[in-house]
């Protein structure tokens, strides 16, 4: 087996951002310039664990792992480095000529699924370019500019239209497209004789997306509406590389931004998306028509620790409302929270940002989410006539249940004032009426069933890396030490000042073999990157001595004058480890000879050199 080409080896690990394959396993939140969560390397309750994005390195301050993509799924999965470059090259699609792989042959499966991947991304630009650039997309291109979508947005999404002529049969054809890939793709109907039909004509086409960005279906609207034998809306059926029950629209976009926001928005529909995106509400989600399912609330709970369901406000939308919320009780990841923004009555978002404009959409974000008691207090009324005492003690005892799921007692206490006060009730009744629920119900206090009850938790007061860092404490030579390492991975004269010196070295092993790594690394290439530097590191502790370097709070402008310092107190030990190096050997001749005087002679100077080293030890950790 022939070697990975070193420019294969970039081309793959530069496909990808760490911070997306990190976030498929770890929960990552923005804490300053990087991403930050729980090691999933060892156990721990506050994060430590440290993504940088630009980078594309991760490390960790607890137990000091540190790599790049390859390393961080070597580490997580027990593979080996070609099976990791092989992971994320499949997850890219990108092809690794057979003579670098010492495997057995592809499975056929992974070939069709790669192909098919190619298809959906054919077919994506020739629906743009058909909004976009032709007659024939004329009529749809106004009809999503009449829907407040800019060209922008257009673009962003990918949007586009499939016309009534029938052309992407003709397309892949042309492109010598294989019959069996075409008819397992999705994109055409079949009839009784075996021929292919484009499904999607005369739709404005939304592309759906997997995880990566990478487009795995479609969905199309019918631009005329008066041919009411079709469907509205057409989506592709499930295919090997779509299955809709685990697909999110816009997840690949919307996680990004959920990092920082702290929260997901789930919308009905694609417009909603779209609309809020243009309003500059970039973490927003749809599930596949109006099916919310399980798969999917795991797949949230990997990318955020709160979820706002954004629904319309009439009957239909809070008993969707409704149904999400008890679907996310049912299987949600243990942090997961829930939230509501209701909107009014017989308005989806699409239609409020288009009516109202994006400041007043995002204002009412903010200032209209709710927890999921608040909705079901709400919620509850409807259908009731609460004048009529049967349908208002229906109507207490079921807010009793809500409230009795209600984890805080001062947010509890809260909603019985609410209600004590609008029905002039007892406080002190409701309060005995709900312990007694709890106990029927079974009820901890501790396991909360309702879990936006919970506050969110505030990722902004744990400390950032560099704040972690401060605290770790090394001597003054080791300091050293990672400092001008650090400058002469990054600045070219830095590294010359230093190397023009070829009697220097550094005093820690670890240290002085990244030195002549990197000059080997140097070699080859000619800037540095830390995520392709990485790769020439084959130890663990070299990995993470570099992921320390990485982290340190240097000034970014170079001082001659401080480089000069880390090499005096570099040197300055130097000499006298040697000493004690000659002295010893010394000490082990003149002991071979029984050579007593001289023995004894060199015993009393390699003690003074010792107490030197001790001394100066003690002065460093001071």
């Amino acid at each position: 087996m022939a070697r990975i080409p070193r420019d294969v080896i970039d081309e793959i690990r530069n496909s990808v951002d760490i911070g997306d394959v990190i976030g498929r396993y770890v929960q990552l939140h923005q804490a300053g310039k990087n991403l930050t969560g729980l090691c999933p390397f060892h156990e721990e309750k506050t994060p430590s664990f440290s993504v940088n994005e630009e980078k594309q390195f991760f490390y960790c301050f607890g137990c000091h792992r540190s790599g790049n993509v390859f390393q961080f799924l070597m580490e997580l999965k027990h593979i080996d480095f070609i099976e990791a470059v092989k992971e994320v090259a499949a997850d890219r699609n990108i092809e690794i000529p057979e003579q670098y792989i010492n495997t057995q042959p592809k499975q056929p499966v992974n070939n069709e699924i790669r192909q098919l991947l190619t298809l959906h991304e054919k077919a994506t630009k020739l629906y743009h370019h058909i909004l976009l650039n032709t007659p024939a997309g004329q009529p749809a291109l106004n009809y999503l500019k009449k829907r407040g979508m800019s060209e922008e947005l257009i673009d962003q999404f990918n949007l586009g239209y499939a016309p009534d002529q029938r052309i992407l049969k003709p397309f892949f054809e042309q492109e010598k497209i294989d019959y069996q890939l075409m008819r397992k793709s999705g994109l055409f109907s079949e009839d009784q004789q075996g021929a292919l039909n484009d499904r999607f004509v005369d739709r404005v086409i939304y592309p759906i997306k997997n995880g990566q960005g990478q487009v795995i279906a479609f969905s199309g609207r019918l631009l005329d509406t008066s041919k009411t034998d079709l469907p509205k809306y057409l989506n592709s059926p499930e295919t090997p590389i779509f299955n809709k029950r685990r697909t999110l629209f816009n997840l690949d976009v919307a996680k990004k931004s959920a990092r920082k926001t702290g929260k997901l928005y789930l919308f009905e529909g694609f417009m909603d998306v779209i609309s809020a995106f243009g309003a500059g509400v970039t973490n927003g989600i749809a599930s596949m028509g109006t099916s919310f399912t399980e798969e999917q609330v795991s797949i949230i709970g990997r990318a955020t620790n709160q979820l706002d369901i954004c629904y319309d406000g009439d009957e239909p939308g809070q008993n969707a409302i409704d149904r999400a919320i008890s679907l996310v009780n049912d299987h949600r990841p243990s942090q997961l929270q829930v939230k509501v923004v209701q909107l009014p009555a017989g308005i989806d978002p699409d239609e409020y940002v288009q009516k109202y404009g994006a400041d007043r959409f995002n204002n009412y974000l903010t200032n209209q989410e709710e927890t999921t008691t608040d909705f079901y207090l709400r919620f509850l009324r409807n259908g009731k006539n609460l004048n009529n005492q049967n349908e208002l003690m229906t109507y207490l005892n079921q807010a009793l249940k809500v409230v009795a799921h209600v984890q805080s007692p001062l947010e509890a206490d809260m909603y019985l004032q609410r209600l004590s006060s609008e029905f002039d009730l007892d406080r002190q009744t409701l309060k005995t009426q709900v312990r007694q629920l709890q106990q029927q119900l079974g009820i901890s206090n501790h396991q909360p069933s309702y879990p936006s009850q919970t506050q969110s938790k505030d990722y902004s007061r744990y400390p950032t890396p560099i704040e972690k860092r401060s605290v770790e404490k090394i001597t003054r030579t080791e300091l050293a030490e990672q400092i001008l390492l650090r400058y002469m991975l990054y600045d070219r004269e830095v590294w010359m000042h230093v190397t023009a010196d070829h009697a220097f070295h550094f005093v820690h092993e670890k240290y002085q073999t990244l030195y002549l790594l990197a000059a080997s690394y140097f070699s080859e290439n000619g800037s540095y990157s830390t995520a392709d530097f990485l790769d020439y590191l084959d130890k663990s502790d070299l990995q993470a001595a570099l992921g320390q370097i990485e982290q340190l709070n240097v000034d970014q402008q170079v001082d001659m004058r401080a480089i000069d310092d880390c090499i005096h107190i570099i040197t300055q030990q130097t000499p006298l480890a040697d000493q004690i190096a000659d002295k010893q050997a010394q000490l082990k001749e003149a002991n071979s000879l029984h050579n007593t005087e001289l023995a004894t002679q060199l015993t009393i100077e390699l003690i003074k050199l010792l107490k030197q080293q001790q001394q100066l030890k003690t002065e460093e950790t001071n």
